[in-house]
């Protein structure tokens, strides 16, 4: 018998700050860089009703853990549900079940924050940020623990959205945000352009990058949308979290190889290679760099253990007695 901690958004709620997640996925993309196990994602797909099933794992043999994320999303109730479970990466026990939609833009945000940390250029101070909704927020903030931010843009294409978001956001760090209502000059003189959007089709055109900057693309994984075009992808350093999911749903590198534009040669490394120094990562201030986001379990698992840690600690949420199956199939009582 062993006790497990479930703990649900409420409970996870005001346990890590940006910072703090930003810290606990270095260290997991860094395993990963020297062979921690991960595997992108897999999703069964509904028609009726429409809606999808979507997991994936990762082990984190330093940091004890092992575990990913389970999520529906769609179906007849046109929502998602998102669980996060914690194994221990030693015994094998279930440590926790986390309720994963509140950490979801932390620790999503945090694998983008500790790209722009090993990726854009130290002196990075002038961000763009296409997206107003809590992924964006969620970057925006993972980001700001990593850089000396100075001025921030948002654009939406709803004006209401952007106004609210760089009024929070203004409010929060340290840096001037405002909204725009035409991103180009923007992105000509952003450091770092981060993409959260559900869009389809390029949000900014690529030719508009200044040397030397960084993008983050995080808001979409199917072979068939992209937020970036062509010519970002292949002016760029192309980090993505996994290397083997390019060719799965990275749709805006599969979309500019199958322009011509780039090959399979063009993946310069993963992020945890980078972070890890077994591959260099930008070269010189001019590079342009791209991280391909397209969520691992690396920084899900990290983000869950980090909360059940400290949950476990304060004794926030509650337990129950899961039975392994030695004594669950036998009939054993321990």
């Amino acid at each position: 018998m062993t006790t497990v901690r479930i703990l649900s958004s409420e409970d996870v709620a005001e346990l890590a700050t940006p910072a703090d997640y930003v810290e606990a996925v270095r260290e997991a993309y860094d395993q990963r860089g020297r062979g921690a196990p991960a595997k992108p994602r897999e999703t069964f797909a509904s028609d009726n009703p429409p809606g999808m099933l979507t997991t994936y794992g990762a082990i984190l043999p330093e940091t004890g853990t092992m575990g990913g994320y389970m999520y529906s999303a769609g179906f007849g109730a046109e929502d998602a549900w998102f669980l996060a479970p914690v194994f221990d990466a030693d015994d094998g026990s279930l440590l926790a079940l986390v309720d994963g939609a509140s950490m979801n833009p932390y620790k999503t945000g945090a694998a983008g924050g500790v790209a722009v940390d090993a990726l854009a250029r130290p002196d990075a101070s002038r961000v763009v940020v296409f997206g107003s909704g809590a992924q964006a927020r969620g970057q925006l903030k993972a980001t700001a623990t990593v850089r000396e931010l100075d001025h921030v843009a948002v654009y939406s294409p709803t004006p209401a959205h952007r106004t609210e978001f760089a009024a929070e956001m203004d409010e929060y760090l340290a840096a001037t945000v405002d909204p725009v209502e035409a991103p180009s000059d923007a992105v000509r003189s952003a450091d770092i352009v981060i993409t959260a959007t559900n869009a389809s089709e390029p949000v900014f055109d690529g030719e508009d990058l200044k040397p030397g900057a960084h993008v983050t693309a995080m808001g979409q994984y199917h072979p068939e949308k992209r937020e970036i075009d062509a010519t970002t992808v292949a002016r760029a350093v192309y980090v993505p979290d996994l290397r083997e999911r390019v060719q799965q749903d990275a749709g805006a590198f599969l979309q500019a190889q199958a322009a011509g534009r780039v090959d399979e040669d063009h993946v310069h490394a993963e992020l945890g290679e980078v972070v890890a120094g077994r591959a260099a990562g930008r070269t010189s201030d001019d590079d342009i760099t791209l991280f391909d986001s397209g969520g691992t379990a690396i920084e899900t698992v990290a983000g869950a253990t980090l909360l059940y840690e400290r949950a476990d600690a304060k004794d926030i949420g509650s337990t129950v007695a899961f039975q392994p199956a030695s004594e669950a199939l036998t009939g054993t009582q321990v």
